[in-house]
Protein backbone atom coordinates (compact mmCIF):
# COMPACT_ATOMS: atom_id res chain seq x y z
CA UNK A 1 0.00 0.00 0.00
CA UNK A 2 1.70 3.83 -0.85
CA UNK A 3 0.31 6.47 0.41
CA UNK A 4 0.93 10.08 0.04
CA UNK A 5 3.42 12.09 2.08
CA UNK A 6 1.01 14.28 3.98
CA UNK A 7 3.80 16.72 4.77
CA UNK A 8 3.98 17.44 1.34
CA UNK A 9 0.74 18.74 1.04
CA UNK A 10 0.61 20.69 4.26
CA UNK A 11 3.03 23.02 2.92
CA UNK A 12 1.18 25.11 1.29
CA UNK A 13 -1.16 25.57 4.47
CA UNK A 14 2.16 25.84 6.55
CA UNK A 15 3.17 28.89 4.03
CA UNK A 16 -0.80 30.33 4.34
CA UNK A 17 -0.39 30.33 7.80
CA UNK A 18 2.63 32.03 8.13
CA UNK A 19 1.62 34.47 6.43
CA UNK A 20 -1.73 35.53 8.15
CA UNK A 21 0.25 35.47 11.36
CA UNK A 22 2.82 38.07 9.94
CA UNK A 23 0.13 40.45 9.47
CA UNK A 24 -1.56 39.65 12.83
CA UNK A 25 1.85 40.42 14.32
CA UNK A 26 2.03 43.78 12.37
CA UNK A 27 -1.30 44.81 13.22
CA UNK A 28 -1.94 43.67 16.42
CA UNK A 29 1.41 43.50 18.08
CA UNK A 30 0.51 40.11 19.60
CA UNK A 31 3.10 37.89 17.99
CA UNK A 32 6.89 38.58 17.11
CA UNK A 33 9.08 38.04 14.07
CA UNK A 34 12.78 39.12 13.14
CA UNK A 35 13.07 38.78 9.41
CA UNK A 36 16.29 37.13 9.01
CA UNK A 37 15.52 34.97 12.12
CA UNK A 38 12.46 33.75 10.09
CA UNK A 39 14.35 33.59 6.68
CA UNK A 40 17.12 30.67 8.20
CA UNK A 41 14.23 29.07 9.86
CA UNK A 42 12.50 28.93 6.50
CA UNK A 43 15.82 27.62 5.20
CA UNK A 44 16.35 25.47 7.66
CA UNK A 45 12.71 23.96 7.27
CA UNK A 46 14.20 23.74 3.40
CA UNK A 47 17.22 21.56 3.97
CA UNK A 48 15.16 19.54 6.48
CA UNK A 49 12.51 18.13 2.88
CA UNK A 50 15.60 18.05 0.48
CA UNK A 51 17.09 15.72 3.54
CA UNK A 52 14.28 13.96 4.05
CA UNK A 53 13.96 13.41 0.56
CA UNK A 54 17.70 11.82 0.25
CA UNK A 55 17.55 9.92 3.51
CA UNK A 56 14.13 8.29 2.87
CA UNK A 57 15.07 5.42 1.23
CA UNK A 58 17.56 4.13 4.08
CA UNK A 59 14.39 4.22 6.65
CA UNK A 60 12.18 3.15 4.26
CA UNK A 61 14.78 0.10 3.58
CA UNK A 62 15.36 -0.69 7.62
CA UNK A 63 11.88 -1.03 8.16
CA UNK A 64 10.74 -2.66 5.76
CA UNK A 65 13.64 -5.36 6.19
CA UNK A 66 12.57 -5.32 9.80
CA UNK A 67 8.51 -6.38 9.37
CA UNK A 68 10.09 -10.16 8.62
CA UNK A 69 10.35 -10.20 11.99
CA UNK A 70 7.00 -8.89 13.15
CA UNK A 71 4.96 -10.38 15.98
CA UNK A 72 1.42 -10.28 14.18
CA UNK A 73 0.43 -8.63 10.98
CA UNK A 74 -2.18 -6.40 12.26
CA UNK A 75 -2.78 -4.95 8.05
CA UNK A 76 -4.63 -1.49 7.42
CA UNK A 77 -7.84 -2.01 9.55
CA UNK A 78 -9.09 0.80 11.25
CA UNK A 79 -8.30 0.34 14.65
CA UNK A 80 -4.64 -0.25 13.36
CA UNK A 81 -4.58 3.63 12.17
CA UNK A 82 -5.71 4.70 15.67
CA UNK A 83 -3.32 2.65 17.68
CA UNK A 84 -0.84 3.34 15.71
CA UNK A 85 -1.63 6.87 16.00
CA UNK A 86 -1.39 6.67 19.85
CA UNK A 87 1.60 4.24 20.26
CA UNK A 88 3.32 6.81 17.79
CA UNK A 89 2.86 9.80 19.78
CA UNK A 90 3.58 7.63 22.56
CA UNK A 91 7.52 6.99 21.17
CA UNK A 92 7.65 10.30 20.19
CA UNK A 93 7.68 11.57 23.81
CA UNK A 94 10.27 9.31 24.81
CA UNK A 95 12.47 10.02 21.91
CA UNK A 96 12.08 14.00 22.77
CA UNK A 97 13.13 13.31 26.02
CA UNK A 98 15.75 11.57 25.18
CA UNK A 99 16.28 14.09 22.74
CA UNK A 100 16.82 16.61 25.50
CA UNK A 101 18.85 14.40 28.30
CA UNK A 102 21.73 12.83 25.75
CA UNK A 103 24.07 14.99 23.98
CA UNK A 104 24.08 13.01 20.52
CA UNK A 105 20.79 13.53 19.95
CA UNK A 106 20.73 17.38 21.31
CA UNK A 107 23.34 17.91 18.96
CA UNK A 108 20.43 17.07 16.26
CA UNK A 109 17.65 18.65 17.99
CA UNK A 110 19.08 21.37 19.38
CA UNK A 111 18.81 22.92 16.00
CA UNK A 112 14.74 23.56 16.10
CA UNK A 113 15.48 25.23 19.93
CA UNK A 114 18.02 27.66 18.15
CA UNK A 115 15.64 30.62 17.73
CA UNK A 116 15.17 32.99 20.54
CA UNK A 117 12.00 33.39 18.82
CA UNK A 118 8.34 31.86 18.65
CA UNK A 119 6.38 31.71 15.85
CA UNK A 120 5.00 29.11 13.27
CA UNK A 121 8.44 29.82 11.17
CA UNK A 122 9.78 28.06 14.22
CA UNK A 123 7.91 25.08 13.55
CA UNK A 124 10.03 24.81 10.44
CA UNK A 125 13.65 25.22 12.15
CA UNK A 126 14.26 21.56 11.56
CA UNK A 127 17.53 19.61 11.46
CA UNK A 128 19.17 18.74 8.56
CA UNK A 129 21.66 15.52 9.55
CA UNK A 130 18.87 13.82 11.60
CA UNK A 131 20.06 10.37 10.14
CA UNK A 132 23.09 10.33 11.24
CA UNK A 133 21.66 9.55 15.05
CA UNK A 134 20.36 6.06 13.68
CA UNK A 135 17.21 7.38 15.30
CA UNK A 136 15.73 5.62 12.86
CA UNK A 137 16.92 2.20 13.78
CA UNK A 138 14.69 2.21 16.56
CA UNK A 139 11.96 4.98 16.99
CA UNK A 140 9.45 3.31 14.80
CA UNK A 141 11.25 -0.08 14.76
CA UNK A 142 9.17 -1.67 17.54
CA UNK A 143 5.74 -0.71 16.27
CA UNK A 144 6.88 -2.61 12.51
CA UNK A 145 7.78 -5.49 15.02
CA UNK A 146 4.78 -5.31 17.03
CA UNK A 147 3.00 -5.85 13.16
CA UNK A 148 1.93 -2.36 12.14
CA UNK A 149 3.06 -1.33 8.26
CA UNK A 150 5.88 0.58 8.01
CA UNK A 151 3.62 3.03 5.65
CA UNK A 152 1.67 3.29 8.64
CA UNK A 153 3.77 4.19 10.74
CA UNK A 154 5.59 6.72 8.52
CA UNK A 155 1.59 8.32 7.41
CA UNK A 156 1.08 8.79 11.38
CA UNK A 157 4.77 9.98 12.42
CA UNK A 158 3.79 12.73 9.64
CA UNK A 159 0.47 13.20 10.78
CA UNK A 160 1.78 14.07 14.18
CA UNK A 161 4.48 16.66 12.61
CA UNK A 162 1.78 18.32 11.06
CA UNK A 163 -0.08 18.79 14.23
CA UNK A 164 2.86 20.41 16.13
CA UNK A 165 3.17 23.55 13.30
CA UNK A 166 0.13 25.08 15.04
CA UNK A 167 1.37 25.17 18.70
CA UNK A 168 4.27 27.40 17.43
CA UNK A 169 3.03 30.41 18.29
CA UNK A 170 2.18 33.36 20.81
CA UNK A 171 -0.86 34.78 18.72
CA UNK A 172 -2.77 31.87 20.44
CA UNK A 173 -3.01 32.10 24.55
CA UNK A 174 -5.08 29.58 25.80
CA UNK A 175 -7.48 26.31 24.25
CA UNK A 176 -10.31 25.43 26.23
CA UNK A 177 -9.96 23.80 29.60
CA UNK A 178 -10.80 20.42 28.29
CA UNK A 179 -8.55 20.89 25.54
CA UNK A 180 -4.90 21.90 27.46
CA UNK A 181 -5.79 18.91 29.86
CA UNK A 182 -5.54 16.40 27.30
CA UNK A 183 -3.46 17.99 23.55
CA UNK A 184 -0.44 19.38 23.47
CA UNK A 185 -0.96 23.08 22.77
CA UNK A 186 0.68 26.60 22.12
CA UNK A 187 0.43 27.12 25.92
CA UNK A 188 1.97 23.95 26.88
CA UNK A 189 5.11 24.04 23.80
CA UNK A 190 5.89 27.80 24.67
CA UNK A 191 7.18 26.13 27.81
CA UNK A 192 8.86 23.10 26.31
CA UNK A 193 10.70 25.95 24.29
CA UNK A 194 11.56 28.42 27.12
CA UNK A 195 14.96 29.19 28.92
CA UNK A 196 13.53 29.82 32.21
CA UNK A 197 14.88 27.65 34.88
CA UNK A 198 11.58 26.89 35.56
CA UNK A 199 10.09 25.50 32.38
CA UNK A 200 13.46 23.74 31.31
CA UNK A 201 13.30 20.25 30.06
CA UNK A 202 9.45 20.05 30.35
CA UNK A 203 6.26 19.31 28.10
CA UNK A 204 8.29 16.88 25.34
CA UNK A 205 4.52 15.90 23.94
CA UNK A 206 3.96 15.64 20.97
CA UNK A 207 0.21 15.70 20.50
CA UNK A 208 -1.39 14.37 23.72
CA UNK A 209 -0.12 16.25 27.10
CA UNK A 210 -1.11 13.49 28.88
CA UNK A 211 2.25 11.59 28.38
CA UNK A 212 4.20 14.66 30.68
CA UNK A 213 1.32 14.25 32.84
CA UNK A 214 1.94 10.52 33.03
CA UNK A 215 5.62 10.86 33.71
CA UNK A 216 6.24 13.88 35.86
CA UNK A 217 7.50 16.17 33.17
CA UNK A 218 4.46 18.44 32.99
CA UNK A 219 4.82 22.36 33.70
CA UNK A 220 2.06 24.82 33.23
CA UNK A 221 2.58 28.05 31.22
CA UNK A 222 2.85 30.91 34.53
CA UNK A 223 1.24 34.02 34.04
CA UNK A 224 4.14 35.81 35.98
CA UNK A 225 6.70 33.66 34.17
CA UNK A 226 6.93 35.13 30.54
CA UNK A 227 9.08 32.57 28.25
CA UNK A 228 12.52 33.48 27.34
CA UNK A 229 13.15 31.50 24.06
CA UNK A 230 16.33 30.40 22.51
CA UNK A 231 18.69 28.30 24.05
CA UNK A 232 21.26 28.51 27.48
CA UNK A 233 24.52 29.75 25.21
CA UNK A 234 22.55 31.53 22.26
CA UNK A 235 24.50 30.99 18.84
CA UNK A 236 24.06 34.31 17.25
CA UNK A 237 24.02 33.49 14.39
CA UNK A 238 21.47 33.15 11.29
CA UNK A 239 24.10 31.21 8.87
CA UNK A 240 22.00 27.93 8.29
CA UNK A 241 25.11 25.69 8.07
CA UNK A 242 26.19 26.78 11.75
CA UNK A 243 23.04 26.40 13.10
CA UNK A 244 23.10 22.78 11.83
CA UNK A 245 26.46 21.90 12.62
CA UNK A 246 27.56 24.03 15.95
CA UNK A 247 26.71 21.44 18.41
CA UNK A 248 28.10 18.26 16.22
CA UNK A 249 31.08 20.51 15.70
CA UNK A 250 31.06 20.94 19.63
CA UNK A 251 31.48 17.17 20.76
CA UNK A 252 33.86 16.98 17.85
CA UNK A 253 35.93 19.28 19.39
CA UNK A 254 35.50 17.90 23.63
CA UNK A 255 36.13 14.68 21.87
CA UNK A 256 39.39 15.32 20.37
CA UNK A 257 40.22 16.94 24.24
CA UNK A 258 39.29 14.56 25.74
CA UNK A 259 41.34 12.31 28.28
CA UNK A 260 40.39 8.98 28.02
CA UNK A 261 37.76 6.81 26.44
CA UNK A 262 35.50 7.46 29.55
CA UNK A 263 35.46 11.48 28.99
CA UNK A 264 34.84 10.98 25.33
CA UNK A 265 31.64 8.82 26.14
CA UNK A 266 30.90 11.27 28.13
CA UNK A 267 30.83 14.37 26.06
CA UNK A 268 29.00 12.40 23.33
CA UNK A 269 26.33 10.68 25.77
CA UNK A 270 25.88 12.18 28.80
CA UNK A 271 23.47 15.32 29.37
CA UNK A 272 24.21 18.33 27.12
CA UNK A 273 26.16 20.79 29.49
CA UNK A 274 28.21 17.80 30.95
CA UNK A 275 31.98 18.30 31.88
CA UNK A 276 34.07 15.73 33.83
CA UNK A 277 34.83 18.38 36.42
CA UNK A 278 31.61 19.72 36.52
CA UNK A 279 32.54 23.56 35.41
CA UNK A 280 30.06 23.65 32.94
CA UNK A 281 26.12 23.74 32.97
CA UNK A 282 23.48 20.87 32.50
CA UNK A 283 19.59 21.33 32.68
CA UNK A 284 19.39 20.10 35.65
CA UNK A 285 22.34 21.99 37.72
CA UNK A 286 20.93 25.35 36.72
CA UNK A 287 17.43 24.07 38.51
CA UNK A 288 18.78 23.08 41.34
CA UNK A 289 20.39 26.56 41.72
CA UNK A 290 17.10 28.13 40.50
CA UNK A 291 15.09 25.97 43.48
CA UNK A 292 17.88 26.98 45.97
CA UNK A 293 17.94 30.34 45.66
CA UNK A 294 14.00 30.58 45.01
CA UNK A 295 13.71 28.66 48.44
CA UNK A 296 16.13 30.84 50.11
CA UNK A 297 14.43 33.93 48.43
CA UNK A 298 11.01 32.65 49.89
CA UNK A 299 12.74 32.05 53.68
CA UNK A 300 14.43 35.37 53.73
CA UNK A 301 10.77 36.80 52.74
CA UNK A 302 9.12 34.84 55.62
CA UNK A 303 11.53 35.66 58.03
CA UNK A 304 11.39 39.22 57.20
CA UNK A 305 7.71 39.28 57.46
CA UNK A 306 7.37 37.62 60.72
CA UNK A 307 9.98 39.94 62.68
CA UNK A 308 8.10 42.12 61.05
CA UNK A 309 4.80 41.20 62.68
CA UNK A 310 6.67 41.04 65.92
CA UNK A 311 7.32 44.89 66.09
CA UNK A 312 5.52 47.17 68.26
CA UNK A 313 2.83 49.28 66.59
CA UNK A 314 3.58 52.78 67.04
Amino acid sequence: MELIEPIYIAIPFFAAFIIAEMVYARTTGKARFEPRDSAASLAMGLGNTVAGVVFAGITATWLTFIQQFALFDFGYVWWAWIAAFVLDDFTYYWSHRWAHTVRWFWADHVVHHSSQHYNLTTALRQPWFGVFTLKFMWLGSWLVLLGFPPVMIAFVGSLNLIYQFWIHTEAITRMPRWFEAVMNTPSHHRVHHATNPVYLDRNYAGVFIIWDKMFGTFQPELEDERCRYGIVKNLGTWNPLRISLHEWWGIARDVAGSRSPKEALGYIFAPPGWSPDGSRMTSKRIKEIWDAERRHGEARASSEASTGSRLPAE
